[in-house]
Parts: C-alpha cells; sequence; structure tokens
C-alpha cells in the first residue's frame, strides 16, 4: 500500500516537473503583432562581418503579412568580382538561415527572400 502511495507521488511531482519545464516556452512564444528580432551578417572575399542587429522596422512581425526592405551595405573592397552572401538568425532561439547569395557573379540583382514564421502548438494529452 505505502509503495503504491510512493508511485503515486512520484507520477505527480514528474507531471508538476513537467508542467513547470514548460512554462518558460509558453511564456517566450510570440503573439500576432509582436516584432521578432532579426540580425544579420553578411561575407565578401572570405572576411565575414559580425552579427548586426537589424532595427524594428527592419524586423518581421507575427502573424502580420508585410514585406520589408533591409538595407544591404557594400563590403569593404567590393568590385563585383566575387559572390557577396549574408546570411541571418531569426528570433530569440537564434534560428539561422544559412548563407544566401545576395551578388553573385553571374548577375547584379538582389533576390527577394521569403520568411514564413509559424506559430506551432504542441498539446500533451
Amino acid at each position: 500500500m505505502m509503495a503504491a502511495e510512493g508511485r503515486k507521488r512520484r507520477r505527480i511531482a514528474s507531471w508538476v516537473l513537467l508542467l513547470l519545464l514548460s512554462l518558460p516556452s509558453i511564456c517566450v512564444a510570440y503573439r500576432p503583432g509582436d516584432i521578432v528580432p532579426m540580425s544579420k551578417k553578411g561575407q565578401y572575399h572570405s572576411s565575414r562581418t559580425l552579427w548586426q542587429d537589424m532595427i524594428a522596422k527592419h524586423c518581421p512581425i507575427f502573424g502580420v503579412n508585410r514585406e520589408v526592405l533591409v538595407p544591404i551595405a557594400k563590403p569593404t573592397g567590393y568590385t563585383g568580382a566575387d559572390p557577396y552572401k549574408i546570411s541571418f538568425q531569426v528570433g530569440r532561439e537564434k534560428f539561422q538561415i544559412p548563407w544566401l547569395f545576395v551578388i553573385n557573379r553571374k548577375s547584379s540583382e538582389v533576390p527577394m527572400i521569403d520568411v514564413h514564421l509559424v506559430r506551432i502548438v504542441l498539446l500533451l494529452i
């Protein structure tokens, strides 16, 4: 009888611990209208810039379908002979978008990058 009661207490303690551990993830979730912070980094001639935080008007807003123009400064010593790549970090979780060719040797057009942010809800049953 005492063993069954001990298992019941451990089970309850496990559920409470699981609930407490899941609270921070609920608290840091984005809500519609929240600005999603972003950083950018560039690479040209095998030299990379440091991560630079972007200002709010250049960041996506969660749950809002809109376009933003991200200013990209011309790298030091730019001649157009080598490709220029850029990478982004999205959100507080620092999700990293791999290197994207912004300007390469074949074309001088700057591409449009389409990012979709999706809210995922997990339910424990």
